[in-house]
Protein backbone atom coordinates (compact mmCIF):
# COMPACT_ATOMS: atom_id res chain seq x y z
CA UNK A 1 0.00 0.00 0.00
CA UNK A 2 1.29 3.45 -0.89
CA UNK A 3 2.53 5.59 2.00
CA UNK A 4 1.05 9.06 1.52
CA UNK A 5 2.85 11.03 4.22
CA UNK A 6 6.49 10.28 3.43
CA UNK A 7 7.47 13.93 3.07
CA UNK A 8 5.92 15.00 6.37
CA UNK A 9 7.49 11.98 8.10
CA UNK A 10 10.94 12.97 6.84
CA UNK A 11 10.47 16.51 8.17
CA UNK A 12 9.30 15.23 11.55
CA UNK A 13 12.35 12.96 11.80
CA UNK A 14 14.65 15.87 10.92
CA UNK A 15 13.06 18.06 13.59
CA UNK A 16 13.38 15.36 16.24
CA UNK A 17 16.96 14.70 15.18
CA UNK A 18 17.88 18.38 15.36
CA UNK A 19 16.31 18.78 18.80
CA UNK A 20 17.98 15.57 19.99
CA UNK A 21 21.38 16.82 18.85
CA UNK A 22 20.70 20.22 20.45
CA UNK A 23 19.86 18.50 23.73
CA UNK A 24 23.37 17.10 23.96
CA UNK A 25 25.15 20.20 22.67
CA UNK A 26 23.06 22.93 24.30
CA UNK A 27 20.52 21.43 26.77
CA UNK A 28 19.05 24.80 27.69
CA UNK A 29 17.97 25.28 24.07
CA UNK A 30 15.28 22.59 24.24
CA UNK A 31 13.66 23.66 27.50
CA UNK A 32 10.04 24.83 27.30
CA UNK A 33 10.98 28.28 28.56
CA UNK A 34 13.65 28.75 25.90
CA UNK A 35 11.40 27.46 23.13
CA UNK A 36 8.60 29.84 24.09
CA UNK A 37 11.01 32.77 24.18
CA UNK A 38 12.61 31.85 20.87
CA UNK A 39 9.22 31.37 19.21
CA UNK A 40 8.81 35.15 19.27
CA UNK A 41 11.12 35.21 16.22
CA UNK A 42 9.03 32.75 14.23
CA UNK A 43 5.50 34.03 13.88
CA UNK A 44 5.97 36.70 11.23
CA UNK A 45 7.63 34.22 8.90
CA UNK A 46 5.02 31.58 9.73
CA UNK A 47 2.14 33.97 9.07
CA UNK A 48 3.56 35.07 5.73
CA UNK A 49 4.08 31.44 4.66
CA UNK A 50 0.32 30.77 4.62
CA UNK A 51 -0.59 32.92 1.59
CA UNK A 52 2.68 31.88 -0.06
CA UNK A 53 1.47 28.27 0.16
CA UNK A 54 -1.69 29.21 -1.75
CA UNK A 55 0.31 31.08 -4.38
CA UNK A 56 2.76 28.23 -4.93
CA UNK A 57 -0.05 25.66 -5.14
CA UNK A 58 -1.46 27.66 -8.07
CA UNK A 59 1.96 27.49 -9.73
CA UNK A 60 2.93 31.04 -8.86
CA UNK A 61 5.57 32.74 -6.72
CA UNK A 62 5.83 36.03 -4.85
CA UNK A 63 9.31 37.45 -4.33
CA UNK A 64 7.97 40.82 -3.20
CA UNK A 65 6.54 39.88 0.20
CA UNK A 66 9.49 41.28 2.15
CA UNK A 67 9.35 44.56 0.24
CA UNK A 68 5.59 44.75 0.74
CA UNK A 69 6.13 44.35 4.47
CA UNK A 70 8.72 47.14 4.37
CA UNK A 71 6.46 49.58 2.53
CA UNK A 72 3.51 48.80 4.82
CA UNK A 73 5.78 49.37 7.83
CA UNK A 74 6.84 52.73 6.43
CA UNK A 75 3.17 53.65 6.03
CA UNK A 76 2.66 52.96 9.74
CA UNK A 77 5.74 54.94 10.75
CA UNK A 78 5.15 58.00 8.58
CA UNK A 79 1.44 58.10 9.42
CA UNK A 80 2.15 57.96 13.15
CA UNK A 81 4.91 60.55 12.79
CA UNK A 82 2.42 62.94 11.18
CA UNK A 83 -0.11 62.57 13.96
CA UNK A 84 -2.35 59.85 12.53
CA UNK A 85 -3.65 57.58 15.34
CA UNK A 86 -2.32 54.04 15.22
CA UNK A 87 -5.91 52.78 15.08
CA UNK A 88 -6.01 54.42 11.65
CA UNK A 89 -2.38 53.91 10.62
CA UNK A 90 -2.52 50.13 11.06
CA UNK A 91 -5.56 49.62 8.80
CA UNK A 92 -3.87 51.93 6.30
CA UNK A 93 -0.86 49.60 6.28
CA UNK A 94 -3.08 46.56 5.74
CA UNK A 95 -4.91 48.37 2.92
CA UNK A 96 -1.57 49.36 1.38
CA UNK A 97 -0.32 45.77 1.51
CA UNK A 98 -3.56 44.47 0.01
CA UNK A 99 -3.34 46.99 -2.84
CA UNK A 100 0.27 46.02 -3.58
CA UNK A 101 -0.67 42.35 -3.62
CA UNK A 102 -3.59 43.12 -5.94
CA UNK A 103 -1.16 44.83 -8.33
CA UNK A 104 0.97 41.68 -8.43
CA UNK A 105 -2.10 39.53 -9.04
CA UNK A 106 -3.43 41.79 -11.77
CA UNK A 107 -0.18 41.63 -13.74
CA UNK A 108 0.00 37.85 -13.28
CA UNK A 109 -3.64 37.03 -13.98
CA UNK A 110 -4.77 39.70 -16.44
CA UNK A 111 -1.61 40.54 -18.38
CA UNK A 112 -0.27 36.97 -18.18
CA UNK A 113 3.19 38.10 -17.09
CA UNK A 114 5.18 35.34 -15.39
CA UNK A 115 4.90 35.77 -11.60
CA UNK A 116 8.68 35.47 -11.20
CA UNK A 117 9.21 38.50 -13.46
CA UNK A 118 6.37 40.52 -11.94
CA UNK A 119 7.31 39.99 -8.32
CA UNK A 120 11.04 40.38 -8.98
CA UNK A 121 10.26 43.82 -10.40
CA UNK A 122 7.88 44.79 -7.61
CA UNK A 123 10.34 43.49 -5.01
CA UNK A 124 12.77 46.19 -6.13
CA UNK A 125 10.07 48.80 -6.75
CA UNK A 126 8.29 48.48 -3.40
CA UNK A 127 11.56 48.50 -1.46
CA UNK A 128 12.74 51.51 -3.46
CA UNK A 129 9.54 53.43 -2.71
CA UNK A 130 9.86 52.56 0.99
CA UNK A 131 13.46 53.81 1.05
CA UNK A 132 12.56 56.94 -0.89
CA UNK A 133 9.51 58.14 1.03
CA UNK A 134 11.12 57.42 4.41
CA UNK A 135 14.55 58.79 3.39
CA UNK A 136 15.88 55.53 4.91
CA UNK A 137 15.22 56.93 8.38
CA UNK A 138 13.49 54.87 11.10
CA UNK A 139 10.46 55.97 13.07
CA UNK A 140 10.54 54.96 16.74
CA UNK A 141 8.85 55.84 20.00
CA UNK A 142 5.59 53.96 19.60
CA UNK A 143 3.31 53.77 22.67
CA UNK A 144 3.48 50.84 25.10
CA UNK A 145 0.03 49.61 24.14
CA UNK A 146 1.10 49.20 20.53
CA UNK A 147 4.33 47.41 21.48
CA UNK A 148 2.28 44.93 23.52
CA UNK A 149 0.65 43.57 20.34
CA UNK A 150 3.77 41.65 19.37
CA UNK A 151 5.49 41.43 22.75
CA UNK A 152 2.58 40.38 24.95
CA UNK A 153 1.78 36.79 25.86
CA UNK A 154 -0.81 34.60 27.54
CA UNK A 155 0.63 31.86 29.75
CA UNK A 156 3.96 32.44 28.03
CA UNK A 157 2.48 31.99 24.55
CA UNK A 158 2.88 35.16 22.41
CA UNK A 159 -0.22 36.91 21.13
CA UNK A 160 1.30 36.47 17.65
CA UNK A 161 0.91 32.71 17.99
CA UNK A 162 -2.86 33.06 18.35
CA UNK A 163 -3.01 35.34 15.30
CA UNK A 164 -1.11 32.73 13.30
CA UNK A 165 -3.36 29.96 14.60
CA UNK A 166 -6.48 31.80 13.43
CA UNK A 167 -5.09 32.23 9.90
CA UNK A 168 -3.71 28.68 9.88
CA UNK A 169 -7.13 27.20 10.68
CA UNK A 170 -8.78 29.41 8.07
CA UNK A 171 -6.34 28.43 5.30
CA UNK A 172 -6.53 24.74 6.28
CA UNK A 173 -10.33 24.86 6.14
CA UNK A 174 -10.33 26.61 2.76
CA UNK A 175 -7.95 24.09 1.20
CA UNK A 176 -9.63 21.01 2.66
CA UNK A 177 -13.32 21.84 2.79
CA UNK A 178 -14.31 24.43 0.21
CA UNK A 179 -14.80 24.70 -3.57
CA UNK A 180 -12.25 27.53 -3.52
CA UNK A 181 -9.62 25.15 -2.14
CA UNK A 182 -10.38 22.59 -4.84
CA UNK A 183 -10.16 25.34 -7.45
CA UNK A 184 -6.74 26.43 -6.15
CA UNK A 185 -5.42 22.88 -6.56
CA UNK A 186 -7.05 22.57 -9.97
CA UNK A 187 -5.35 25.76 -11.20
CA UNK A 188 -2.00 24.39 -10.11
CA UNK A 189 -2.56 21.04 -11.77
CA UNK A 190 -3.72 22.42 -15.12
CA UNK A 191 -4.70 26.05 -15.51
CA UNK A 192 -6.20 25.67 -18.98
CA UNK A 193 -8.34 22.73 -17.90
CA UNK A 194 -9.47 24.73 -14.87
CA UNK A 195 -10.59 27.58 -17.13
CA UNK A 196 -12.49 25.22 -19.43
CA UNK A 197 -14.26 23.71 -16.41
CA UNK A 198 -15.64 27.11 -15.44
CA UNK A 199 -13.23 28.09 -12.68
CA UNK A 200 -12.62 31.85 -12.54
CA UNK A 201 -8.85 31.49 -12.65
CA UNK A 202 -7.97 35.18 -12.98
CA UNK A 203 -10.20 36.24 -10.09
CA UNK A 204 -8.84 33.54 -7.81
CA UNK A 205 -5.24 34.41 -8.62
CA UNK A 206 -5.80 38.11 -8.00
CA UNK A 207 -7.57 37.31 -4.73
CA UNK A 208 -4.71 35.09 -3.54
CA UNK A 209 -2.05 37.71 -4.30
CA UNK A 210 -4.19 40.37 -2.64
CA UNK A 211 -4.51 38.09 0.39
CA UNK A 212 -0.71 37.81 0.47
CA UNK A 213 -0.53 41.60 0.50
CA UNK A 214 -3.09 41.78 3.30
CA UNK A 215 -1.07 39.34 5.40
CA UNK A 216 2.10 41.31 4.60
CA UNK A 217 0.40 44.42 5.98
CA UNK A 218 -0.50 42.55 9.15
CA UNK A 219 3.04 41.18 9.36
CA UNK A 220 4.36 44.74 9.10
CA UNK A 221 2.24 45.71 12.12
CA UNK A 222 3.68 42.82 14.13
CA UNK A 223 7.27 43.61 13.12
CA UNK A 224 6.97 47.31 13.90
CA UNK A 225 5.33 46.49 17.22
CA UNK A 226 7.98 43.88 18.08
CA UNK A 227 10.97 46.04 17.16
CA UNK A 228 9.50 49.42 18.10
CA UNK A 229 10.91 50.54 14.79
CA UNK A 230 9.38 51.34 11.39
CA UNK A 231 12.11 51.29 8.77
CA UNK A 232 12.44 50.44 5.09
CA UNK A 233 14.78 47.51 5.74
CA UNK A 234 12.15 45.48 7.60
CA UNK A 235 11.34 42.17 5.94
CA UNK A 236 14.76 41.82 4.29
CA UNK A 237 15.27 38.19 3.17
CA UNK A 238 11.79 37.30 4.46
CA UNK A 239 10.84 35.92 1.06
CA UNK A 240 13.76 33.48 1.17
CA UNK A 241 12.66 31.93 4.47
CA UNK A 242 8.99 31.89 3.50
CA UNK A 243 9.51 30.21 0.13
CA UNK A 244 11.93 27.73 1.69
CA UNK A 245 9.37 26.82 4.37
CA UNK A 246 6.66 26.24 1.77
CA UNK A 247 8.79 24.16 -0.60
CA UNK A 248 10.44 22.29 2.26
CA UNK A 249 6.94 21.50 3.50
CA UNK A 250 6.21 19.55 0.33
CA UNK A 251 4.56 22.11 -1.96
CA UNK A 252 5.54 21.66 -5.59
CA UNK A 253 7.08 24.68 -7.29
CA UNK A 254 5.23 23.53 -10.40
CA UNK A 255 1.90 23.88 -8.63
CA UNK A 256 -0.93 21.56 -7.71
CA UNK A 257 0.56 20.16 -4.54
CA UNK A 258 0.99 21.29 -0.93
CA UNK A 259 -0.71 21.12 2.47
CA UNK A 260 -0.71 22.98 5.76
CA UNK A 261 0.69 20.04 7.77
CA UNK A 262 3.85 19.93 5.70
CA UNK A 263 4.03 23.72 5.77
CA UNK A 264 3.88 23.77 9.57
CA UNK A 265 6.66 21.18 9.80
CA UNK A 266 8.76 23.15 7.32
CA UNK A 267 8.27 26.31 9.38
CA UNK A 268 9.27 24.55 12.60
CA UNK A 269 12.36 22.97 11.02
CA UNK A 270 13.62 26.27 9.62
CA UNK A 271 12.90 28.07 12.89
CA UNK A 272 14.66 25.51 15.08
CA UNK A 273 17.61 25.33 12.72
CA UNK A 274 17.91 29.11 12.60
CA UNK A 275 17.73 29.60 16.35
CA UNK A 276 20.14 26.77 17.13
CA UNK A 277 22.67 27.85 14.53
CA UNK A 278 22.56 31.42 15.83
CA UNK A 279 24.45 30.08 18.85
CA UNK A 280 27.43 29.33 16.61
CA UNK A 281 27.14 31.00 13.20
CA UNK A 282 26.62 34.50 11.87
CA UNK A 283 23.74 35.82 9.77
CA UNK A 284 25.52 35.47 6.42
CA UNK A 285 26.30 31.81 7.03
CA UNK A 286 22.71 31.23 8.08
CA UNK A 287 21.39 32.75 4.83
CA UNK A 288 23.76 30.48 2.91
CA UNK A 289 22.47 27.42 4.76
CA UNK A 290 18.82 28.35 4.16
CA UNK A 291 19.55 28.76 0.45
CA UNK A 292 21.22 25.35 0.37
CA UNK A 293 18.26 23.87 2.24
CA UNK A 294 15.88 25.29 -0.38
CA UNK A 295 17.85 23.67 -3.20
CA UNK A 296 18.06 20.37 -1.31
CA UNK A 297 14.32 20.37 -0.59
CA UNK A 298 13.51 20.91 -4.28
CA UNK A 299 15.80 18.06 -5.31
CA UNK A 300 14.41 15.76 -2.61
CA UNK A 301 10.85 16.59 -3.63
CA UNK A 302 11.63 15.85 -7.28
CA UNK A 303 13.31 12.55 -6.43
CA UNK A 304 10.61 11.25 -4.12
CA UNK A 305 7.76 12.48 -6.32
CA UNK A 306 9.24 10.64 -9.29
CA UNK A 307 9.51 7.50 -7.17
CA UNK A 308 5.88 7.88 -6.11
CA UNK A 309 4.75 8.14 -9.73
CA UNK A 310 6.72 5.01 -10.62
CA UNK A 311 5.00 3.10 -7.79
CA UNK A 312 1.58 4.24 -9.06
CA UNK A 313 2.43 3.07 -12.57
Amino acid sequence: MKFRWWHETILAVLIVGLLGYAFFVEPSFVTLRSQLQLSAHMWEMALMALPMLLIIITGGIDLSVGSTVALAAVVIGLSYQRGVPLLVACPLAVACGTALGWVNGWFVARLKVHPLIVTLATMAAFRGVAEGVSLAKPVTGFPEGFKAIANGAIAGIPYKAFIFLAFFVAVAAVLAKTPLGRSIYAIGHNEKAAEFSGIRVARIKIAIYAFAGLVAGLTAILLVSYRNNAKADLGTNLELEVITAVVLGGASINGGRGNVVGLLLGIVLIHEMREFINYHWNENELALLIGALLIASVLLHRLLTRKSYQEEA
